[in-house]
């Protein structure tokens, strides 16, 4: 065993995150209006990513009503926001995050009294619930969806403070949220809460025997994660201006765990690097310039790509980059 290689692997670990926020902030330089924002629309997916993460990752908590969460929060903002101006910053995104969160609070409660493929289908009732509410009803607008009037405004007095309408401000303002995002569930992970997470994953039994109340700690990642859910939603009305019913459907939560496995399972960077691979994968087999006919038939490459990549990488591009990582850590320190 050598003295050194646990902080020297965190060292790394952390420099991972500093190189791709550092990437992220000045993306921009080089990036024209299309390349800004495919960034913003894919970061606002990682923050979605992420919520989804707490769960699965971290709570083997396999949820398929995520979504719901999200689309709660992003027709918030457009129903709580006046026909005439925009809402104080201030109050909406709180409010917006909160009804999500309050959504989840609701699902949890029940969908948590049920175990393995029985919670995956609950949850996926109570968002298919929430689908058809905005669909089928004047609440959500039904099939064509509800436009937002006037992005959220943050002053100060008569001093505009943070003008969303700029696509380079929207761009640093979701940037700014996905680092929170980050930043609090690495917190999360490492006190008390995650580690009490961890061990209901691996031995849910074990750990009530150990004299853990399970019921609580899971309904409470339930909740952060539809917040943090509630956030991207936030985030896509406000970058859109237009909310739809395809925001709460399933699809969009099989697409986000797919995110999760391509980058890696159990990993906070995962979801990122997942969120982001899964963006260009699809910038990539919907290109003309490259695949030129076949490009209308993208989603079958697309399939393909995930197929394989989860066959020869079962821990992700994450587990790919560790492996990586290892092996240039065992060349620059020679033999043992």
């Amino acid at each position: 065993m050598r003295l050194g290689s646990a902080p020297a692997w965190l060292s790394t670990r952390a420099l991972s995150v500093l190189v791709g926020t550092a990437a992220l902030a000045l993306w921009p330089l080089a990036a024209g209006t299309y390349g800004l924002d495919l960034a913003t629309k894919t970061m606002i997916h990682a923050v979605l990513a992420l919520s989804l993460q707490l769960l699965v990752g971290s709570a083997g908590l396999v949820c398929f009503g995520q979504a719901a969460f999200f689309g709660i929060a992003a027709y918030a903002v457009v129903r709580l926001s006046p026909a005439d101006a925009g809402a104080p910053l201030w109050w909406l995104l709180p409010a917006s995050v909160a009804l999500a969160a309050a959504g989840a609070l609701v699902v949890g409660a029940l969908s948590l009294r049920t175990r393995g493929v029985y919670f995956i289908m609950v949850t996926l009732a109570f968002a298919q619930m929430a689908y058809h509410v905005a669909h089928d009803t004047p609440l959500g607008g039904g099939t064509d969806g509800i436009y937002l009037n006037a992005r959220p405004v943050a002053a100060l007095g008569e001093t505009l403070r943070l003008d969303l309408d700029r696509p380079l401000v929207m761009y640093y303002f979701v940037l700014a949220c996905l680092a929170a995002v980050f930043a609090l569930l690495a917190l999360l992970g490492r006190a008390r809460f995650g580690r009490a997470l961890a061990g209901i994953r691996i031995n849910e039994a074990r750990m009530r025997a150990a004299g853990f109340s399970t019921y609580p700690y899971q309904l409470a990642a339930f909740v952060i994660s539809g917040a943090i859910a509630g956030l991207g939603g936030f985030l896509f009305a406000v970058k859109d201006g237009f909310v739809n019913p395809e925001l709460l459907s399933w699809h969009l939560s099989g697409t986000v765990l797919i995110m999760l496995i391509l980058g890696g399972l159990g990993h906070l960077r995962g979801a990122v690097l997942g969120a982001f691979a899964f963006a260009l994968l699809q910038e990539l087999f919907r290109s003309e310039a490259v695949f030129g006919a076949f490009a209308k038939h993208w989603l079958l490459g697309l399939g393909v790509t995930i197929i394989v990549s989860v066959a020869l990488l079962p821990r992700g591009l994450i587990g790919a980059g560790e492996r990586v990582a290892a092996w240039l850590q065992r060349r620059a320190g020679g033999p043992s």
